[in-house]
């Protein structure tokens, strides 16, 4: 039952924590930045995404939810900095991404989150097997998610100057 109760706080954390770094910049095909990419040919339709990540984001809330339900486990409080460090990692790779227009750096970002999120996979899987497996999933999405951002900042060296940003140096 502990277990249950965790989930009810992780699942919806995680997944609107998610939804709000989404929605922090205009992502997808309300970014005129991003439409105006030329894109690897293995880029999915842009529904896939949200579907992805929201599903990805309930997974890893119950791989968290199942962690913090094993009190008293060894490592314990590592494998919970590992993943809370690789999860604000992700919420900062869109604002870097679509926000910034920073490819580069957001390419630097995605691979620290996977060294991150493969550390915290092997230190649940101490804890619990069953939580590092929800892991997977995720890891195998921001290696996709990696190669694309890669793929975009070759085929497009001048990324960051395609489209001026919103932002002005005016004062209202």
């Amino acid at each position: 039952m502990s277990f249950l109760r965790w989930a009810i706080v992780t699942v919806p954390l995680i997944v609107l924590l998610g939804f709000l770094a989404g929605r922090a910049v205009p992502v997808g095909s309300e970014s005129a930045w991003y439409t105006s990419l030329v894109k690897p040919a293995l880029t999915p339709p842009g529904w896939v995404f949200p579907v992805a990540w929201s599903t990805l984001y309930v997974l890893l809330g119950l791989a968290l939810a199942m962690i913090l339900n094993a009190r008293g486990a060894l490592g314990r409080g590592r494998a919970i900095a590992l993943f809370a460090a690789q999860f604000v990692l992700n919420l900062a790779w869109t604002p870097l991404f679509f926000g910034a227009h920073r490819i580069g750096a957001s390419v630097l970002v995605i691979v620290a989150m996977l060294l991150l999120s493969i550390a915290a996979t092997f230190l649940f899987a101490r804890i619990r097997h069953g939580a590092a497996w929800l892991m997977v999933p995720y890891m195998v999405w921001i290696s996709f998610a990696g190669m694309l951002t890669y793929g975009i900042g070759r085929l497009n060296p001048e990324a960051e100057t395609l489209v001026p940003t919103t932002r002005t140096s005016q004062m209202l």
